[in-house]
C-alpha cells in the first residue's frame, strides 16, 4: 500500500510538470503567431494606475499573466511610433499617472511624439471628481488637446504634503523609540519621535513642495498657453465643473470617450484601428535593438542585502545588493558593452548593501565602462549612495534626491509587553550583547557607541559624495545634512548633472562611449531575463547557477494577487509608522519620503 501511494504521488507530480510544460508550450506557440501592426492606427494608452518602473522575472510574468506595462515600455513605444508612418495619433485616458518624476518622464515622451507632427489627445471622465486631480491634469496639459465628460471636473487644486507623527501613539502603547540621526534634516525618524513638523523638517518639506508646485505651474502654463500668474489664480479657484473648465481654458471641450475615439479614427483615415502602446511595442519591436551595446541595469526599491525580490505586502520591490552588484560584474565582463545606464528608483535602505552596489559602480568605471545614472521617482539617501559614483547623474525636475545622512536605533517594547502581562528576563554575555535588544534601553555607553557609528557613517557618506561630485567636503556637507531636494534644486547644488529621463541618459551614455549622437545602439538589460523554463525549474527546487555571480544575478520573485490589496493598504500605513520591520538592517540610509497628494 505504501508503494502504491508513493507511486500515485509521483504520477501526480509528473502530470503536474507535464501540464506546466504543456501550458508554456502552448503560450510560446501562440506568441509565434501574434498579429502584426495595422497599416493605419491610433495608439491608445490607459493611465488609470501608475506604471511600474521595473518588474522582476518578467519571463515568468509574461508566461502566466499579463505582463505589466512599464514606464520604459511607454517611453520606447512612443519613441518607436514617432517615425512609424502607420501611427497617426495618440489617445490617452488619464487617471492616476504616478509621481512627479513619472509624470515628467511621460510628458517628455508625449512632447517628443508631438514634435514629429503627430497629434496627441488626453481625456478623462474628470480630473479628481471633487478630489485632487493636479498630477493627472499636469500630465494632460502636455497634449495637443484635453477633454473631459460633460459631467466631469478639473480638480487642479494644488499639492498637499502629509507626514504622520506617532510619538503619542507609541507612548500609549508603551513603545519607546530610541534613535539617533545625522544630520538635522534627516527626518525619517521624526515620525516616531515627534508630534508635528519641527523647524528643519518644515523648512525642507516646504522647499521641496514649493519646487514641485512651481514645476506644475510652469508646465501647465506652457501646455495651455497661459501665464504662470493665470495658472496660479486658476489653482486658487479650482475645482472647475464642466463648462467652467472650458471657459477657464483648462480643457478644449466636453466629450465622451466614444466621441474622441471616433474623431481620431476618422482623422487617421479609412480602416483606422486602435492599438494599445504595449501591444504596438510588442509587435513592432523596441527601438535601440541594433548597434553598439549599452547595458541597462535597474536598481529599484528599498536597498537591502541579498537578492532583489518583490514584496507582496507593499506591492513594491527590493533592490538586492547582491543582485545589482552581480549585474554590474556581468556587464563589465561582457566585451560588447561600451557603457552602462543605471536606472535608480529608491528611497534608500541598508548602508552596507548600498556600499556593495556603489563599489561595483566604481569598479565598472575603473574597468573603462562609463556609468550614467538615470533617477526615477526618487534616488535618496541609500538611493543616492548607489548613484553618486556614476560618471554623470540625470534626474527629472521632480525627482526626490539627496537626503545625504543616516539614522539608526530601535524600538523598546518592554513596557508594551508588560501591559499585556508578558515580562522578559535577560541574561547577557558581553557588555553590549543587548545593544539591539528591544527589551532594554541603550545604556550610556551604548548610546555613545551609537552616536560614534552615526558620525563614522555620515563622514564616510559625505566624503565619498564630495569626491564623486568633485567638490570640497565643506561645500558638500552644506547641501547634505540629511536634506531632500527636487532634481531641479539638486542640479543647482551640484548633486546631479542634467535634467531628463531615459532619452537624456542614453544620450550621455553614447557621449561617454565616444559614439556619434545618432549612432545606433543596442540596449541590453542586465541581469539578462531568465528563460521561463529556468524560472520554473528553480521554483521546483532545481538551481542552475554555476557560481556565486550567476546565483546573485537571479532574484527572489513573489507573485501577488488582487486579494492582497487591502492587506497592502494596512501595510503601507504600518511602514510609515515604522511597524513593518523598517530598520531591521540597522544603520539605515533611508529618506523621509513625503506623502504628496496631488
Amino acid at each position: 500500500m505504501k508503494r502504491f501511494f508513493i507511486g500515485a504521488l509521483a504520477f501526480i507530480g509528473a502530470l503536474s510538470i507535464l501540464f506546466v510544460v504543456g501550458v508554456v508550450g502552448l503560450l510560446m506557440l501562440a506568441a509565434s503567431s501574434k498579429p502584426g501592426v495595422p497599416s493605419n492606427l491610433v495608439l491608445e494608452l490607459d493611465l488609470q494606475q501608475p506604471l511600474p518602473e521595473y518588474t522582476l522575472d518578467t519571463s515568468l510574468a509574461g508566461a502566466f499573466g499579463e505582463e505589466p506595462t512599464s514606464l520604459r515600455d511607454v517611453v520606447e513605444g512612443l519613441e518607436k511610433a514617432r517615425t512609424d508612418p502607420r501611427v497617426k495619433s495618440l489617445v490617452v485616458r488619464v487617471g492616476q499617472p504616478g509621481s512627479a518624476a513619472q509624470v515628467q518622464e511621460l510628458r517628455d515622451a508625449v512632447k517628443a511624439f508631438r514634435a514629429s507632427g503627430k497629434r496627441a489627445v488626453a481625456y478623462a471622465d474628470g480630473f479628481g471628481e471633487a478630489g485632487n486631480g493636479t498630477g493627472a491634469y499636469y500630465l494632460a496639459s502636455a497634449f495637443d488637446a484635453v477633454y473631459i465628460q460633460p459631467s466631469g471636473d478639473v480638480g487642479l487644486t494644488g499639492l498637499v504634503m502629509e507626514t504622520p507623527f506617532a510619538r503619542d501613539a507609541f507612548a500609549k502603547f508603551g513603545v519607546k523609540p530610541e534613535f539617533g540621526k545625522r544630520a538635522e534634516y534627516k527626518n525619517a525618524v521624526n515620525t516616531f519621535t515627534d508630534t508635528s513638523y519641527g523647524p528643519h523638517q518644515r523648512e525642507a518639506t516646504e522647499a521641496y513642495g514649493q519646487s514641485l508646485f512651481n514645476q506644475v505651474v510652469k508646465g501647465v502654463a506652457e501646455g495651455r498657453k497661459l501665464s504662470e500668474d493665470e495658472v496660479r489664480a486658476l489653482i486658487d479657484r479650482a475645482p472647475f465643473m464642466g463648462q467652467a473648465a472650458v471657459d477657464a481654458k483648462l480643457v478644449d471641450g466636453l466629450r465622451y470617450r466614444d466621441e474622441i475615439h471616433d474623431e481620431l479614427k476618422q482623422q487617421a483615415g479609412d480602416g483606422a484601428q486602435l492599438l494599445y502602446v504595449d501591444k504596438y511595442l510588442e509587435r513592432a519591436g523596441r527601438p535601440n535593438q541594433t548597434g553598439t551595446t549599452i547595458a541597462l541595469i535597474y536598481g529599484v526599491g528599498e536597498v537591502l542585502r541579498g537578492k532583489s525580490q518583490s514584496n507582496p505586502l507593499s506591492g513594491g520591490q527590493v533592490m538586492g545588493g547582491d543582485t545589482v552588484a552581480a549585474a554590474f560584474r556581468k556587464a563589465v565582463e561582457d566585451p560588447s558593452v561600451k557603457a552602462i545606464v543605471f536606472r535608480v528608483d529608491s528611497p534608500g535602505g541598508s548602508y552596507s548593501a548600498s556600499d556593495t552596489i556603489r563599489r561595483e559602480v566604481q569598479r565598472a568605471r575603473e574597468a573603462g565602462k562609463p556609468v550614467i545614472v538615470s533617477m526615477g521617482t526618487y534616488a535618496a539617501s541609500g538611493g543616492y549612495f548607489v548613484a553618486m559614483a556614476g560618471d554623470k547623474i540625470v534626474a527629472q525636475p521632480g525627482t526626490l534626491t539627496g537626503s545625504i545622512g543616516v539614522y539608526n536605533g530601535k524600538f523598546v517594547t518592554s513596557e508594551l509587553w508588560a501591559k499585556l502581562g508578558v515580562n522578559f528576563d535577560t541574561i547577557a554575555f558581553g557588555k553590549n550583547a543587548t545593544f539591539s535588544s528591544s527589551d532594554q534601553e541603550f545604556t550610556p555607553e551604548q548610546r555613545t557607541q551609537l552616536e560614534s557609528e552615526l558620525d563614522t557613517i555620515y563622514l564616510d557618506f559625505t566624503s565619498r559624495a564630495a569626491q564623486a561630485r568633485n567638490m570640497p567636503l565643506e561645500k558638500l556637507q552644506s547641501v547634505a545634512r540629511g536634506r531632500v531636494w527636487t532634481g531641479e534644486d539638486a542640479l543647482e547644488r551640484g548633486l546631479v548633472d542634467a535634467l531628463g529621463g531615459y532619452p537624456k541618459a542614453l544620450e550621455l551614455a553614447k557621449e561617454a562611449a565616444k559614439l556619434e549622437k545618432d549612432a545606433p545602439v543596442r540596449i541590453v538589460v542586465f541581469p539578462r531575463p531568465r528563460p521561463t523554463g529556468q524560472v520554473l525549474s528553480e521554483m521546483l527546487g532545481k538551481h542552475e547557477a554555476d557560481n556565486s555571480d550567476d546565483e546573485a544575478a537571479g532574484s527572489q520573485a513573489v507573485m501577488s494577487s488582487q486579494l492582497l490589496e487591502q492587506v497592502r493598504a494596512v501595510y503601507r500605513v504600518g511602514a510609515k509608522l515604522g511597524l513593518t520591520g523598517q530598520g531591521a538592517e540597522g544603520r539605515m540610509l533611508y529618506a523621509p519620503v513625503p506623502d504628496v497628494r496631488w
